[in-house]
């Protein structure tokens, strides 16, 4: 398989002896400017990867935090479209690889092989579609492989041992190992399973494994990255969006907040 952006920097990230952080952003949320300067801000960090969530309005597994942040978006006319223009202007400024999060609605709304070309054309190098399960995706992976995108899987813990390998063993990119039971959302602590996981499913892959759902703070990200490979970070980022703008902070005044929460949890990850 011919390497892609995102696997390239996930391989220098831990060559370089440190774990890998994954910021989540809300596309268009409060508005596609600064989502365009969040991206350009945490490109300046050194995150290796961001993803991008495309506004739903029946998202699965997002909690009440990032749905309202889509919501507020789709609002104020959010157009996938509009991202597509916007992140094709900012690609050739940018290391940090870029992954969609996406509903399968979307994808079959614009037509699966036409979104797998028009994410590769602006410039995403991943996608995730967390509303198909492993056994039914061989159709989103055949479409982005075909583009040199990578398709990303979900494991829950709550998956049986079977499942667990099965999405092992089709994995690419990364394994997006589910932290926490249940929706998105910020816990006070880390689930205790989460090391036997990671541990189980070292043995049937070496595709990095990065962990995210309940990630909140510093502590959070430096225990799960003593284990796996990277943290990602959503429902934290996304409240303290919600928060400044709520507070009416300008487009700048959310960035420097955000670029300097993530700044605190890279500490995390060396």
């Amino acid at each position: 398989m011919q390497k892609n952006r995102l696997d390239q920097n996930l391989l220098q990230t831990l060559d370089s002896g440190r774990k890998c952080l994954m910021p989540y952003v809300t596309a268009g949320f409060p508005n596609l400017d600064v989502t365009a300067a969040l991206l350009d801000r945490l490109d300046r960090i050194g995150c290796p990867a961001v993803e991008i969530g495309i506004p739903f309005s029946d998202s699965v597994a997002d909690g009440p935090v990032i749905q309202d942040s889509f919501n507020r978006a789709l609002d104020t006319g959010f157009k996938i479209h509009a991202l597509f223009d916007r992140i094709a202007k900012l690609r050739p400024k940018l290391k940090t690889a870029l992954i969609a999060m996406v509903s399968m609605s979307i994808v079959r709304r614009i037509g699966i092989e036409a979104f797998m070309q028009k994410s590769i054309t602006c410039g995403f190098d991943a996608i995730i579609v967390p509303d198909v399960p492993v056994d039914e995706s061989k159709i989103i992976a055949d479409a982005s492989a075909k583009q040199n995108l990578r398709s990303i899987l979900m494991c829950a813990p709550t998956s049986s041992a079977e499942r667990q390998q099965q999405i092992a063993n089709h994995a690419n990119g990364f394994v997006y190992v589910i932290a926490a039971k249940g929706i998105t959302g910020e816990r006070s602590a880390v689930d205790n399973q989460l090391p036997d996981m990671i541990k189980q499913l070292r043995g049937w892959t070496k595709t990095p494994l990065i962990a995210g759902f309940g990630i909140s703070s510093v502590e959070h990200v430096r225990n799960v990255c003593k284990v796996a490979d990277g943290a990602i970070v959503g429902s934290a980022i996304i409240r303290r969006i919600r928060e400044a703008v709520d507070r009416k902070c300008s487009n700048d005044q959310i960035v420097d907040q955000i670029g300097e929460y993530v700044e605190e949890l890279m500490a995390g990850t060396n």
